[in-house]
This record gives structure tokens, C-alpha cells and sequence, in this order.
């Protein structure tokens, strides 16, 4: 098992940035994938990034080129660098973790991009 806690997120004007953390319980070298979804008001929550223990990353093609995905084994935390902000990249940001079969998730926290 693991618990997640994400950090980072807030209120942003369309085309800044921040950096979103998850700062996990147990040694994030043992967990082969971990990544980063969001859930919009009234929609499906997504996927937007992936990476591995070797640091094999995959991303939404939408988001490709403004967000990145990094992790620290030694600080047990992943990030999610998110850049050039759009009002549609509002959302819910949950922190995700696959051990074996099974799926964790963190609390999630909500970045809002606006004017």
C-alpha cells in the first residue's frame, strides 16, 4: 500500500505555470508507475501523464510540449510541471500509483487557470 499527497496546486492566469508534488509514503523506487490525471467539472477524469522507475515517460498528446513529468526516488515525491497554462487545463489533479494490480490515488488538488 501506499498514501499520496499531492501539493501545488492553486490559481494561475492563462499562460503561467506551476509545479504540481506528490510526496508518497513508501519508496517510490518500488513503484513502477506512477502518474498524474485530472477531472474537469462534469467530465471523465483523464490521463495526463505516466513515468516509470527507469524514468520512461508517456504523456497526453494534447499536453505534450507544456507539461512534465519528473520524479525523485531519494525525495519518494513526483512532480508534474505544467507551463504555458490554458483555461481548459482547470481541473482536479490526482496523483496515481500501480503496484501490482492495484490503483492508489491521492486527494487530489485543483488548479484553476484564469484571468
Amino acid at each position: 500500500q501506499v498514501q499520496l499527497v499531492e501539493s501545488g496546486g492553486g490559481l494561475v492566469q492563462p499562460g503561467g505555470s506551476l509545479r504540481l508534488s506528490c510526496a508518497a509514503s513508501r519508496n517510490t523506487f518500488s513503484i513502477y508507475i506512477m502518474g498524474w490525471y485530472r477531472q474537469a467539472p462534469g467530465k471523465q477524469r483523464e490521463l495526463v501523464a505516466r513515468i516509470t522507475t527507469g524514468g520512461s515517460t508517456w504523456y497526453a498528446e494534447s499536453l505534450k510540449g507544456r507539461f512534465t513529468i519528473s520524479r525523485d526516488n531519494a525525495k519518494n515525491t513526483i512532480y508534474l510541471q505544467m507551463n504555458s497554462l490554458k483555461p481548459e487545463d482547470t481541473a482536479l489533479y490526482y496523483c496515481n500509483a500501480m503496484i501490482s494490480t492495484a490503483n492508489y490515488w491521492g486527494q487530489g488538488t485543483q488548479v484553476t487557470v484564469s484571468s
